[in-house]
């Protein structure tokens, strides 16, 4: 795994790390991140995205406090893998 820079979170939040496989692009990382992010959103602002994400599957760890959700989300698709974390404010 080597880590890529974040794009800016698009809302009340900010993404923590990305790290993605040898095989796979920071670009890639980046548009999966920010897909990954307008999925859940459209459920719901404490919502999961369940679905694939650019045919990547993604599942997704969280710790909540009243004020604020913690998540590492983990994105696959064959040898290709993304690891994201993000802090949103709810």
């Amino acid at each position: 795994m080597r880590p890529c820079a974040t794009p800016k979170y698009p809302g009340d939040g900010y993404f923590t790390a990305l790290d993605v496989t040898t095989r796979t692009s920071c670009k890639t990382g980046r548009r999966v991140m920010l897909t990954h992010y307008r999925c859940a959103r459209a459920r719901g602002e404490t919502r999961t995205c369940n679905e694939t994400v650019l045919r990547f599957r993604c599942s997704e760890k969280r710790t909540r406090i009243p004020t604020q959700i913690n998540a590492r989300v983990t994105c696959r698709r064959g040898s290709h893998k993304i690891v994201f974390g993000y802090q949103q404010n709810t």
